[in-house]
């Protein structure tokens, strides 16, 4: 059934406006998975806050080039991953695909402005999120105290002064 030319445009604007403040978004090719799965994949992006969006190849193109970034050609079936947090979004992926046989397989993207292929989105994948990052720094400067504590403990046995007793004089 062909689409009206105000239905393409209404599904180009919603894309675009979905792209407005993401910092990324990865191009898929989800051939292979049947239903649930991709009902299972979607789940897992809206439960990480991302988007995940399957619409024609030249209707993604036109939303991409008219939100001011510049997209590649796509060929075959694409899903389009919108994420504001563009580690997060590449972990679901890279988990999800792990699981079911590479699927979906990462066509590229864009990061920050940026080409990304599927190295790169693989490279994301690995970084810690930002939850992930400010807990290591809240537990590195929690260990600041104790390891100021143990410094001066030890600089306190070099110098000989271990003993906080006071000595008895003969």
């Amino acid at each position: 059934m062909k689409m009206k030319r105000t239905e393409k445009q209404r599904l180009v604007s919603a894309l675009r406006d979905k792209l407005e403040g993401a910092s990324a978004l990865y191009y898929t090719d989800f051939t292979g998975l049947n239903v649930k799965r991709m009902t299972d994949l979607r789940r897992r992006f809206r439960k990480a806050g991302v988007e995940y969006v399957v619409i024609k190849n030249t209707l993604a193109l036109r939303a991409v080039n008219e939100s001011g970034l510049v997209a590649q050609r796509l060929k075959g079936p694409t899903g389009v991953v919108v994420a504001r947090d563009a580690i997060t979004a590449a972990k679901v992926l890279a988990d999800f695909a792990k699981e079911n046989d590479q699927r979906p397989a990462v066509k590229g993207g864009v990061y920050e402005g940026a080409a990304v292929d599927e190295a790169m989105v693989k490279r994301l994948a690995s970084l810690p999120t930002r939850e992930e990052a400010l807990s290591m720094f809240a537990g590195y400067l929690n260990s600041i105290p104790m390891m100021f504590a143990l410094a001066l403990d030890a600089r306190k046995a070099q110098l000989g002064g271990g003993d906080d007793t006071p000595q008895a004089s003969a």
